[in-house]
This record gives C-alpha cells, sequence and structure tokens, in this order.
C-alpha cells in the first residue's frame, strides 16, 4: 500500500518523481516546512487500468479518517499530478480535470476517477501535441485538505513576459483561487519590490505581503528558477497551494539540446571577446566542458564567461558581473565597472544595463565561500605558472598514449576522472592567472594614447613578441621556418598542432590530425613568396620611428617607458603561452572523447553526449544515447543560421530575427524597437594595428576558404583567431565585426604591420566582395570608396 498511497509528509526522494510535478512539489514544501495544506498523493501504481487497487482505495480511506480527526468540517481538493506535469518545459496548467469542495468518500472516488480519466482527454492530447510530447501520460492525484480560501491568488518571483528580475509580480481574487485562472472574477495586481520585497498594492493585503516574499525568494532560491506560486489566505493565515517553475523563462530542453539562455530573463549576453576565440557551434559534449570550466572559475552566481549558450553560441551574461558589482560595492563600484566597459565595450546608445536586485548579505553569503576556493586555487595555479607550462607538453604527449592503450571503459575512466578532468582545471585556472598579467597592456594602452595619440600608441604596442616570441605569432613563424629548414613538419605539428580556428570546438579535428592543412599552407607560402620575416622587420623600423618620436617629445620618459613596454611584453607572452597551453590540454579532452565513443561502439556520435552522460556511458550505469538524433538535428540546426548580434538584450528568437533582411549583427535590443542599419559610407571599429591602406574587400566565412583571398585583398570576417593567422601576410589588412584592440588577432596584426580594424559590428553586413575601402588602422576607421 505504501508503494500506491504517500502522505505528503512520507514522500521521501524515491517517491517524488512517482508522484509527478505537482504531488512531489508538494510533498517537498510540506516536508520543508512550508505553510501547505496536509494530503497525500495516489500513485500510479494504485491504478490497474481504469480502475483503483482495492488494497490503494482502503488506504485512501484510511489517510482521509487521519485527516477528518486532525481538523473539523473538512473538505478536500482532488488534483491532477502528471508525472510530466509542472516542469521546466511544460506546465499543464488548467489541462487536467480538478474538483473540489469533495466531503464524503464516495464524492472523493468519483473525484478520483474524474481526475485520473482526463489524462487521455482531447485538451490535454492537443497541448501534448503542441508541446512534442506523448499524448498519454502517467498521471498521479493529489487530495489535499481545501482551504476555504477568504483571498486567492497568484505569484511570479519574474515578470513571466519580459523576463525581469526586478519586482515579484502578483494578483489576487476574493474567494476561490479558480475565478482567478477562469477569469471569473476582477483581480487586484500588487508587486514585490527586491530586494527588500517592498508591498505596492491594495491595502488588505498588505499585512501578508512580507511573508509571502519571504516564502517566495526562499523558493526560487532552493528550486534554482523563477517560480509561478499559488497561495490563498484563510481565517487569517497564509497558505502555499503550489509552485512550479515559470515555463516561459526557461533556458530549453536540455536532453533535446534546445537551448537559448537569452530566455531565461531580462539580461544583457556579449560575445565580443568570446566569439572570437570560440566561433563555432558548440556541440553538447563541448558546451558541457565549458560548463565545468565555468564551475571552477566562477564565484559570480549566474554568471557564465564560457558556457552561456545561445542556440549553440557561447555568450557571457555580463548583466549578473555589472549587477554583483554594484549590489556588493555599492557607491564605490564605479571604477570596477569603468574597467568592464573598457574590456567589453560600452554598450549601444539607449540600451540600458538590467540590474538584477541582489540583496547585498545574501550575495555575500553566497560568493563568500567561492571567492575563498577560487582565491586559493588562483593562488597555487600561480605559484608554479612556469614549470606548468614547462611540464604540459610532455604531460600532453603522455596522456595521448595512454589514452590511445586504454583498452577498458573503467581504465579510460579512471584516466579521466583522476588524471585528465584535473589536469584540465588546472591548466584553465593557470591561463586565467597568466591573463591576469595582461592588465599591464591595457593600461599602457590607455596612458600611451593619452601621451602620443592612438596611432603611435598602437605602433608602440606592435614589438610585443620582444625576444622570446609571442604564441600567437607561433603558426605563422613555424611556416616559415620549415620553408627555410630551420623546422621539420613534426616540429612544427608538436609545438603548434593543437591550435587551429576551431581549436575550442572538440568535434572539429585540428592540424595535429588534418596534416594535409600544413602541406596546403607551406605550398601556398612557397608559390606567393611570403616572406614574414621581412614584414616583421618592417614594422619594427616602425616601432623604432614611433619610439624615436617618443624620446623627442619626452625625452625625460625613455627609460620609464622602456620599463612599461618590458612589462607589457613579459603580460603579453606569458597570456599568449597560458593561452596555448591550456588549448594543448583542452585537445586532450578530444582524445579522451574519441577513444569513448570507439569503446562505447558510438564513434564520433560521443559529441552529442555531454560530458557527465560520456561517464554514465562508460561505467554503464544510464544511457542518453535516445537523445542524440534530437541534439544532431538542433546543431545542424544552429548551423545553418547566420551570425548572432554581438550583445544581446532581453528575449531573443533568432528564427525571427534571421527574417528580417535588415537585422542588425551589432545589437539586439528586446526593450527597444529596432534601429535601422546606419547607411553611412565610415564604418567605426577599434584600432586594431596601425596603417592606411587602400584595397579590394575579400570576405571569407571560414579560414578554410583562405584559398580565395588573393595576395594584397582586405581580408574581412565576422571574427578571426588564431586559425587564421596563416593568412595575414597575404593580407594588406584585416576588418572584422567582432573583436578588441588586445584580442590575439589584432596583436598579431599589429606584430607583422598589416593594419586592422577591429569589432566594426557589422562590416560584413555593410561590405561585399569587390569593393574598394581605405583602411585606417590607427583610427578604428573604414571609408568605403566604392
Amino acid at each position: 500500500m505504501e508503494n500506491m498511497v504517500r502522505s505528503f509528509n512520507a514522500l521521501t526522494p524515491e517517491f517524488q518523481s512517482l508522484a509527478g510535478g505537482k504531488g512531489g512539489m508538494l510533498g517537498r514544501m510540506y516536508q520543508r516546512g512550508y505553510p501547505v495544506p496536509e494530503g497525500f498523493v495516489v500513485l500510479p501504481s494504485a491504478f490497474q487500468g481504469e480502475t483503483l487497487n482495492k488494497e490503494a482505495w482502503n488506504a485512501i480511506k484510511a489517510a482521509l479518517d487521519e485527516i477528518r480527526e486532525r481538523n473539523e468540517e473538512v473538505r478536500f481538493a482532488v488534483r491532477s499530478s502528471a508525472l510530466s506535469e509542472d516542469s521546466a518545459q511544460a506546465s499543464f496548467a488548467g489541462e487536467f480535470e480538478t474538483v473540489l469542495n469533495l466531503k464524503t468518500d464516495e464524492e472523493i472516488q468519483k473525484g478520483i476517477y474524474t481526475v485520473f480519466e482526463s489524462r487521455v482527454s482531447e485538451r490535454v492530447k492537443a497541448y501534448s501535441s503542441v508541446q512534442g510530447m506523448e499524448q498519454v501520460h502517467q498521471i498521479a492525484v493529489v487530495v489535499q485538505l481545501m482551504v476555504q480560501s477568504e483571498i486567492s491568488g497568484v505569484l511570479f518571483t519574474a515578470d513571466p513576459i519580459t523576463g525581469s528580475y526586478k519586482n515579484m509580480i502578483g494578483n489576487y481574487v476574493h474567494g476561490l483561487g479558480e475565478q482567478l485562472v477562469s477569469g471569473e472574477a476582477n483581480a487586484y495586481d500588487f508587486k514585490l519590490v527586491r530586494p527588500k520585497g517592498r508591498y505596492e498594492g491594495p491595502d488588505e493585503f498588505a499585512k501578508y505581503a512580507s511573508m509571502l516574499y519571504q516564502y517566495a525568494a526562499k523558493l526560487e532560491k532552493e528550486l534554482e528558477h523563477p517560480q509561478d506560486i499559488e497561495w490563498a489566505v484563510a481565517k487569517g493565515k497564509l497558505y502555499l497551494l503550489q509552485s512550479r517553475p515559470i515555463t516561459t523563462l526557461t533556458a530549453g530542453n536540455i536532453d533535446t539540446y534546445d537551448i537559448n539562455y537569452s530566455l531565461t530573463g531580462d539580461e544583457i549576453w556579449i560575445n565580443t571577446n568570446v566569439a572570437e576565440a570560440i566561433p563555432d557551434v558548440l556541440a553538447p559534449f563541448t558546451w558541457s566542458i565549458g560548463k565545468q570550466l565555468d564551475e571552477a572559475l566562477n564565484f559570480i552566481p549566474g554568471y557564465y564567461v564560457f558556457s552561456g549558450n545561445i542556440c549553440g553560441r557561447p555568450y557571457m551574461n555580463i548583466s549578473r558581473r555589472v549587477s554583483v558589482i554594484s549590489s556588493v560595492l555599492g557607491k564605490y563600484s564605479k571604477g570596477a565597472l569603468k574597467m568592464i566597459y573598457d574590456l567589453y565595450g560600452e554598450l549601444p546608445e539607449g540600451m540600458q544595463m538590467p540590474i538584477h536586485p541582489f540583496s547585498r548579505f545574501e550575495l555575500l553569503k553566497v560568493m563568500f565561500p567561492l571567492i575563498i576556493r577560487f582565491s586559493k586555487n588562483s593562488q597555487k595555479a600561480s605559484k608554479n605558472l612556469g614549470q606548468f607550462f614547462r611540464n604540459t607538453p610532455g604531460w600532453c604527449i603522455n596522456m595521448r598514449e595512454r589514452i590511445k592503450k586504454a583498452r577498458s571503459k573503467e581504465e579510460l575512466l579512471s584516466l579521466w576522472k583522476e588524471e585528465i578532468q584535473p589536469y584540465l582545471i588546472r591548466a584553465w585556472l593557470s591561463a586565467g592567472a597568466a591573463a591576469i598579467k595582461l592588465t599591464n597592456v591595457t593600461a599602457l594602452d590607455k596612458k600611451l594614447t593619452e601621451l602620443v595619440g592612438t596611432e603611435d600608441a598602437n605602433t608602440l604596442l606592435s614589438n610585443l613578441r620582444g625576444g622570446s616570441g609571442l604564441e600567437s605569432l607561433g603558426p605563422v613563424m613555424g611556416i616559415s621556418k620549415i620553408i627555410h629548414g630551420e623546422m621539420n613538419r613534426g616540429e612544427y605539428l608538436t609545438k603548434y598542432g593543437h591550435r587551429g580556428a576551431h581549436e575550442y570546438e572538440l568535434s572539429i579535428p585540428d592540424p595535429m590530425e588534418d596534416t594535409d592543412w600544413l602541406e596546403k599552407q607551406i605550398e601556398e607560402y612557397k608559390q606567393l613568396s611570403i616572406d614574414v620575416e621581412e614584414l616583421l622587420r618592417k614594422q619594427h623600423v616602425q616601432y623604432e620611428a614611433a619610439k624615436n618620436r617618443f624620446k623627442e617629445r619626452f625625452p625625460d620618459k625613455i627609460k620609464w617607458l622602456e620599463n612599461q613596454l618590458a612589462k607589457a611584453a613579459e603580460g603579453a607572452q606569458r597570456r599568449e603561452e597560458g593561452r596555448s597551453e591550456f588549448v594543448r590540454v583542452y585537445r586532450v579532452v578530444r582524445a579522451f572523447a574519441l577513444k569513448a565513443g570507439e569503446l562505447a561502439g558510438i564513434g564520433n556520435d560521443i559529441f552529442f553526449l555531454y560530458a557527465d552522460e560520456v561517464e554514465d556511458l562508460l561505467s554503464e550505469t544510464a544511457s542518453k544515447v535516445k537523445f542524440i538524433s534530437a541534439r544532431k538535428e538542433n546543431f545542424e540546426r544552429y548551423k545553418a543560421m547566420p551570425p548572432f548580434p554581438s550583445i544581446i538584450r532581453g528575449r531573443f528568437n533568432p528564427v525571427e530575427w534571421a527574417k528580417d533582411s535588415n537585422r542588425r549583427l551589432d545589437y539586439y535590443d528586446a526593450t527597444m524597437p529596432a534601429a535601422a542599419l546606419p547607411d553611412s559610407e565610415t564604418l567605426k571599429g577599434c584600432a586594431g594595428a596601425a596603417g592606411r591602406i587602400e584595397g579590394i574587400v575579400r570576405i571569407l566565412a571560414s579560414p578554410e576558404e583562405g584559398e580565395k583571398l588573393q595576395p594584397g585583398e582586405i581580408l574581412v570576417a565576422v571574427t578571426t583567431n588564431i586559425g587564421w593567422t596563416p593568412l595575414f601576410p597575404k593580407a594588406a589588412a584585416i576588418i572584422t565585426d567582432i573583436g578588441a584592440p588586445l584580442s590575439h588577432a589584432a596583436i598579431v596584426a599589429r606584430e607583422i604591420g598589416i593594419p586592422a580594424v577591429v569589432g566594426c559590428t557589422n562590416a560584413t553586413a555593410r561590405l561585399k566582395t569587390g569593393d574598394k575601402v581605405l583602411v585606417d588602422g590607427g583610427q578604428g576607421i573604414v571609408q568605403i570608396l566604392e
């Protein structure tokens, strides 16, 4: 009988999933002390076909009598609790039957049958079809003490339309809540203003507002999702009748990889930095590894560096970062916020930053242990940074061999958990520690711009390679060294074979696997007589000229300049080395995944499982391979979409956006009317690398199209990363939609003396192959001539 009827208090975790969405949640809330009217759940196992089991009915009657003994003049409500109901994807609110005000055993039995039979009603079938779900549902039935409500209402902990977290929004009616759901009575509106729950609404409900806010905030925090809460007031007491996720504010369906984080709320998502490094649509496995890295490095709730996902594309939740700084530092946050805008760029004119109204006390309580953990890990990673980077190439070679030799799933899983995964996290932390040193470059760039202007500042920062060289230049210089007999092909692949345009997408091979790539590059360099060393020499002459001009103007500051340039060069070199060695370790994860696919017999389909699912597959505890087909379909759909805007505010529907022939690539703001694309003959971006040159535009979608680029043409792309740099010596200039002055592409262009304007936002939309333009890299301007 216990497996057929369970009271809320006895609904242990193993039974909660069998109790359906509503029943499981009521049991959880009741046990955690929320004011939930007592009741029980009739589990699906209580029914044989369409009939209640006799033992189950006896248990139901016993449970009813227990409740009657504790309460006078009781009536009951009988509600559905389908196993698919009240999930994050579908609520089924109002689709199944509800029967109220039942008193006798016979009435309650009839009510249970009415609710149970509603699972095959036409409206449930229709709703299920729209949701893409099976149309016959397993159903549990909730029997609960009926509250004779004087006031009944609902509360949304976030705005279900806009996704704003600024206020909790509610309304109520007098009497039973069914009048509110059906629209039979006019509702009274109110709101609870975060972060303290200040009440704005009719006076009669004011005395209950604070308690409702406390319960709602606690539920939202525990369930990690904005909630739709049903509540009632009876005899001066507040009751909670149900809580379910706000289905309009869900990121999507993780099982099918139908994911769009912009739908979770009114926040700003930016990919101005991350899209340059990661231009590809992420496969599910790659995305899940990104989530693990975020968890290791992050101490800001809800902030994603690497794994915010909008239809497979990585975005950063910049709103959360700004909101946390504003909440914690208050009036002292100006400097920190300026640093963020310097790094990611100012918002477009008219776009407002939505601030999540965090409670400073609650935020610090959550963040403090995370900050302690992060600080300890970062200090540990920084301590032996140089030694770690020197050891990493050997570790990677050794680990690849051990992966290759693994003969069982158990052996491979042990390698992953005990060695590969911990080393990956350590490499990620080390890369982060190394990147901190890049602040030397940022600070010097600002100071030099004030002293000598944008162009000379840009040129003075064009020699960051110093004597040891930059890792971003390595793939370009390496090809030249092969041609001149200073390096063989094996040495090149060992040193640079992990780097490429798609290095962060683990489902795509790198040059180490695709040796034809290297042969093509060598042949093209030979045919076009590309002389990288000569380009570097020319750029060094420009650098020395700029340095001499500085010396003439500021003779007493030349020592300062040399010291600062040395520090900047050290910071840039360490940051580049950190990134390169992290990628080297990261690509070992691909070797692990391929071996897992081989041992599990699913080959490259392994990239359509999440990392934890791969672990389950190897340990044979569970398998999600049934979702691979749906995930592949969505992955291909995402790849077919055009590049998304660099900045997205609010709920973004890429399908509708893509239909707009005048869509903007620079930003999308759900709170403002779409502004027309600027029709100016001048494109404005960031000064990437100094120099002026006229030339013919060649737009490329990927570096694989590099053979189309003719010597002396101006390369235009959405973004470029290290995988594009072998094309740079062939180009007269570089123009990108996405990029920053201190990005890899800008630094490499600067080092080899190619003018570059990065972060133009709409260059690929405004220009077309064959256009003639003037590129002014020092001022960050592109002039359309023809």
